[in-house]
């Protein structure tokens, strides 16, 4: 879009004077921010800046107590997401709202299915998807169960889904959280081909070299209003980051090696089958087994996977979203069958139940913290019971110590500057980096052996992401062993002692970070480069 035309085309958005209070906090407070159309504006600020708050008004999902919205000059009230949707509004979460148990295509027409003489037309919606997914570079299988897939896949879904409804203004949360370099080349690709065809992109990110690289105009949002909005070629992202939390940007950086000859964490040929786990035939072994399905043409989710990491060692682990990472933790975890060894301090868990690999001192960050690492209906002293219930200060006898527990959820509060009113708060109501420097702190406590860390900063700001890097720094430093799998090639480069990169299944190169580029290591996981370096 030209300059002339966007100077008399009418704002695709304004927002007025926006106020949002809940009991306790004013969320909001006389927001005022016009987004042009065929532009990419991007949001920033500090978790529990009111962000979320914000886009969930722009999307229907609350009313704001004070303030108008308009969109394409007219003003506009929404009760639902359904009033937004009709104006061409449409949101990608960055916690995802998909149906695990339906199909990718399902998930996609859920609520927009496509008729004909009265019955589903499946054939249509197919049609639809596939050509939306190819104009975009959007790689689905329509297919698929939701529950199948990786969080970069499920992205891809939900990003769909909105294409599919006919959105011309898009609300992107964190969309490359889960993305290689090369990969957020090719969506950025894609939203200045939207912006081309004269959509508007509403871009909410932590990643702030990133919102420089992409965004027409940035909007700054501090404690619930805005600072101040700026162009990104007069502003750093270190000057960003100074008007979202007053400091200045955190880098990942280890310092000196505490790398012990001890290992805490030993892997031995960890294999799992895509078609289900069988029986190993009797007198063959992993390896052989694993060759023998290999030749048979048979796909292997982990492929004769063996490591170790030491105790005050940081291995980080690279990889595609859906080359085995998931099920990598799963199996250690203990929570899917797989055929190999997994031992903890010199002792063989393979036989363990989760929980008892648990009790044992494995600590697990999980990727996904809605899904996985809370209940977020629950208040937070009973969120810092989950998976410690069995010990103290949790337990006492065969009841949960109530007191105990909220003197110790006061203890990680306090310590990891978790922001809240109280530990009977709800886990809902914390901002999600608050959220997660709660799961760091459960985590952590009661002197795990091994710490399983699954993209501890995704969607945190500026200034958790730093707590929760010193917090995995000092524990480090204090020998725990820490198997780190993320996305942010930065933060896996800064904090690991060293890197191995997972494809399709194997691990398929070893790398010192001191000597790796993200763009060489995306390069790895995508398959670009072959071989083994050794570190």
């Amino acid at each position: 879009m030209s300059a002339d035309t966007l100077a008399t085309a009418r704002p695709a958005v304004e927002l007025e004077g926006i106020t949002k209070r809940f009991p306790g906090v004013v969320a909001n407070h006389d927001i005022r921010i016009t987004v042009q159309p065929g532009t990419v504006h991007a949001i920033v600020g500090e978790n529990g800046a009111g962000k979320s708050t914000l886009m969930k008004i722009l999307y229907g999902m609350q009313k704001p107590d004070e303030g108008t919205i308009k969109v394409n000059g007219t003003e506009v009230s929404f009760r639902t997401p359904s009033d937004a949707i009709a104006v061409g509004i449409g949101m990608v979460h960055q916690h995802f709202m998909l149906a695990d148990n339906f199909t990718v295509l399902e998930n996609i027409i859920l609520g927009a299915e496509p008729k004909r003489a009265g019955r589903l037309d499946t054939a249509a919606a197919r049609k639809r998807i596939t050509e939306l997914a190819t104009a975009h570079g959007l790689r689905v299988d329509p297919d698929r169960l939701v529950e199948d897939l990786g969080v970069g896949d499920r992205q891809r879904v939900e990003i769909l889904k909105v294409l599919y409804r006919g959105a011309r203004i898009l609300i992107l949360d964190e969309p490359t959280a889960v993305l290689v370099p090369q990969e957020v080349d090719e969506l950025f690709q894609n939203l200045r081909e939207l912006k081309a065809e004269g959509l508007t992109v509403i871009f909410i990110s932590h990643k702030l070299d990133e919102v420089l690289g992409i965004a027409d105009a940035i909007t700054v949002i501090r404690r619930g209003t805005t600072v101040a909005s700026v162009d990104p070629g007069d502003v750093t992202a270190r000057q960003l980051a100074e008007l979202m939390v007053g400091s200045e940007l955190p880098t990942p950086e280890t310092r000196e090696s505490t790398v012990t000859d001890t290992v805490a964490l030993r892997v031995s040929e960890l294999t799992v089958e895509a078609d289900g786990h069988h029986p190993l035939p009797k007198g063959v072994s992993v390896g052989e087994y694993a060759a023998r399905l290999r030749a048979e043409g048979k796909r292997l989710l982990l492929d004769e996977v063996s490591l170790q990491v030491r105790k005050g060692e940081i291995l980080g682990i690279a990889g595609v979203e859906g080359n085995g990472q998931s099920e990598l933790i799963e199996a250690v975890m203990g929570i899917r069958a797989a055929h190999g060894r997994v031992e903890l301090n010199g002792r063989d868990v393979s036989g363990w139940s989760t929980l008892r690999r648990r009790e044992a001192g494995i600590g697990y960050i999980p990727e996904d913290r809605h899904r996985q690492g809370l209940l977020l209906e629950a208040s937070l002293w009973e969120n810092r019971v989950l998976g410690h219930q069995t010990r103290k200060p949790a337990r006492n006898g065969i009841w949960v110590d109530r007191r105990a527990s909220k003197a110790d959820t006061q203890r990680i509060i306090e310590a990891y500057d978790v922001r809240t009113p109280g530990v009977d708060t709800l886990a809902l109501a914390l901002s999600g980096g608050n959220q997660q420097k709660l799961i760091v702190g459960r985590e952590m406590s009661g002197e795990p052996a091994f710490l399983i860390a699954a993209h501890p900063t995704r969607g945190v700001d500026v200034g958790a992401q730093a707590a929760i890097w010193d917090h995995l720094r000092d524990a480090r430093a204090a020998g725990l062993a820490v198997l780190l799998i993320s996305a942010d090639l930065d933060e896996l480069i800064g904090l690991s002692d060293s890197i191995q990169v997972i494809y399709r299944g194997r691990l398929v190169a070893a790398l010192d970070p001191s000597e790796i580029t993200p763009e060489r290591l995306g390069g790895y996981m995508t398959g670009a480069i072959a071989g083994t370096e050794e570190t």
